[in-house]
């Protein structure tokens, strides 16, 4: 009797490309796509040493099964330095590094204070906002990025929490020194500078939240002390981490989404008619998938896992390439092309799984109420420059976006 033999796990592709590679800081799809042809699903990326999905199927999995988390399995857990400690009391305790069933319960005290009632309430205080920084614009050559797409986020998160939309300069500053973290190629100077901000950020946020909790009042840090489940409350370094996570996130990927969404628009300027409330989520999520914020997660496997015709080692990590699992062919027609009126389809941009963004419905309406203000109040908006992305993977966002009126 014929006897099928048991299926052997493939090895990957091995691949070289430095991240901090000025060609592959403009345009990384280029390498991605010669990933796909040799590896197809899945390569190994020999800068990162680690395997990377660049399949939407292969990314979904990855992000879904619960064999795979942020925690490192014992053994596992990399060195955390002296000299980096302050970045890491804030760190450790952030729902991103978190896995159930604390994740779980932390999630959960978060969403009892950031719910979606609280967050489309912002819509009106949103539009309001995206008029007064146009008004402010000086001139008719100037920066997207800082004149309006760095300046709406954090100011739309800080006064969610509760915290003084005057110190939006200082929050921007700890949030950029706090991310050198995740960069590629990062250096100690980096590693001090994040440890630095993050103190400073941590000190900042305590002295609110002592505050709001003798003096409690219609803001998220004030829900956030007041969100209880099952007896449990936050703690104050869990409270404060959140803070700073919801600041952080709620504004770095937002801004970089603003960045190259208008710059996908202008260069497509037919797009532009798709600000209409019938077009507009389409919009949206087209700019998600097209040239998302963030394009590399990480994850380490729990257990041995196979992975379409791969295993990936229990104590290993793995990397899944959200950029390129939004450009999958198997996916999306023509996927290098930046078409609004595509048929909505779930995309990665924001993660999948216990992990996916809880930030994600607010960073949509702020597209969805921002940029028909934008465009409508400066209709003739265009390049003034040829853009360039910043040296800052696993981020992907520009430099600066200079226009004119």
């Amino acid at each position: 009797m014929n006897r099928t033999a048991p299926r052997q796990p493939q090895p990957f592709e091995s691949l070289a490309q430095s991240p901090t590679d000025p060609e592959f800081v403009q345009n990384p799809y280029g390498f991605y796509e010669r990933a796909r042809a040799a590896g197809g699903a899945m390569f190994f990326w020999e800068d990162y040493a680690i395997p990377c999905a660049l399949s939407y199927a292969a990314t979904w999995a990855i992000l879904r099964d619960r064999r795979f988390g942020r925690q490192p399995p014992a053994g596992c857990a990399p060195e955390k330095p002296a000299h980096q400690a302050g970045f890491w009391a804030v760190e450790d305790h952030s729902l991103l590094e978190l896995e159930p069933p604390r994740h779980t319960r932390l999630r959960g005290l978060v969403l009892r204070a950031f719910t979606s009632r609280r967050i489309n309430a912002l819509a009106p205080e949103i539009e309001a906002l995206a008029h007064q920084l146009i008004d402010r614009i000086d001139g008719d050559r100037f920066d997207l990025l800082a004149q309006f797409a760095q300046k709406l986020p954090v100011i739309v998160i800080a006064r969610l929490l509760g915290v003084p939309e005057a110190a939006a300069d200082d929050l921007l500053a700890w949030s950029h020194d706090m991310v050198l973290m995740y960069q590629a190629g990062r250096t100690r100077q980096d590693e001090l500078a994040a440890a630095r901000a993050a103190s400073e950020f941590r000190a900042f946020m305590q002295e609110y939240v002592e505050y709001r909790r003798v003096r409690p009042a219609d803001d998220l840090i004030s829900h956030l002390i007041a969100a209880e489940e099952d007896g449990e409350k936050l703690t104050t370094d869990e409270l404060i981490s959140t803070c700073i996570l919801l600041l952080n996130a709620g504004h770095e990927a937002t801004v970089h989404t603003i960045g190259n969404g208008v710059l996908a628009m202008l260069r497509q300027p037919a797009s532009i008619g798709a600000l209409v409330p019938d077009r507009i989520d389409a919009l949206v999520e087209e700019i998600l998938r097209y040239d998302p914020p963030l394009h590399l997660f990480q994850r380490w496997a729990y257990e041995d896992v196979e992975i379409g015709r791969h295993a990936i080692r229990k104590g290993e990590k793995v990397g899944c390439l959200l950029a390129a699992a939004n450009r999958d062919p198997q996916r999306w027609e023509s996927p290098d092309r930046f078409d609004p009126g595509r048929p909505v389809s779930t995309n990665v941009a924001f993660g999948a799984g216990v992990h996916f963004c809880i930030g994600a419905p607010l960073a949509r309406l702020e597209l969805r109420h921002a940029l028909p203000v934008l465009f409508a109040r400066l209709p003739g908006l265009q390049l003034a420059e040829t853009p360039r992305y910043a040296d800052k993977f696993h981020f992907h966002g520009l430099e600066r976006l200079m226009v004119r009126r």
